[in-house]
């Protein structure tokens, strides 16, 4: 399995046309969907290069929230037949709705997160960790070295072992990242900055969850290269 090759993640992605897609993507500079930079937030405690260097490495992965984390297809496994089970999967499921989010601190990053738990959200994850497992390839040693190298309960390990992924299922936490790691200080200015343009942008309505997305990346970011919206 090399490296080279192609990896795939499935997210949830905001409609191209919500308030919160547009929220997202003016964060991290960048439209996944269309490949186009976007303008930046109207900024009012950092220059542009700046913002750009605290949001560089969300930015690779694109505005999202995580259900099932990135993987390599494996041998013998099709994009072609991973398109037809995504488009099963939502089609079996039912547009739900989630309480609104806010911006927060996880550890020394940002990222909105729900203000109350939605077991609804916590389900479709589950259910993308296992539905989609089949396709994925198993992680290298480089990979899983890398993996951990960050403090991990056993759980956790267990979970990277069997899911490719430390954080799924019980030690799943739903939040779409909008910052890279910072320190005290700088992560309390983008804190405040970020709290002040969400609450500008509209997006901070309940959190309406209708379809999910296939994310791929080659070399460069990753970009959203299909939706599925929910048809039960």
């Amino acid at each position: 399995m090399s490296a080279s090759e192609p990896r795939y993640a499935v997210y949830f992605a905001p409609p191209a046309a919500s308030a919160l897609w547009r929220f997202g993507c003016s964060v991290l500079g960048l439209d996944v969907e269309t490949g186009e930079a976007s303008s930046p937030p109207a900024l009012r405690r950092f220059d542009a290069e700046t913002w750009r260097s605290i949001t560089a490495e969300p930015r690779k992965y694109g505005f999202h929230g995580t259900l099932k984390a990135p993987f390599r297809l494996v041998p013998g496994r099709t994009v072609k037949e991973l398109d037809a089970a995504c488009a099963r999967f939502a089609q079996e499921r039912a547009r739900f709705a989630c309480a609104g989010m806010a911006v927060t601190a996880i550890g020394r990053f940002l990222a909105l997160k729900t203000v109350q738990p939605c077991t609804a959200l916590d389900r479709l994850a589950a259910g993308c960790v296992s539905a989609f497992d089949d396709f994925r390839a198993p992680l290298s040693e480089t990979e899983i070295e890398r993996r951990l190298r960050a403090p991990l309960s056993e759980r956790q390990r267990d979970n990277l072992v069997r899911w490719g992924y430390p954080y799924v299922l019980e030690d799943f936490r739903f939040h779409m990242t909008l910052t890279g790691a910072l320190d005290e200080e700088m992560r309390g200015l983008a804190e405040a900055e970020l709290r002040e343009h969400f609450a500008l942008s509209g997006a901070d309505g309940s959190l309406i969850v209708s379809e999910i997305a296939l994310y791929r990346q080659d070399e460069g970011p990753f970009r959203l290269i299909a939706r599925y919206p929910f048809g039960a």
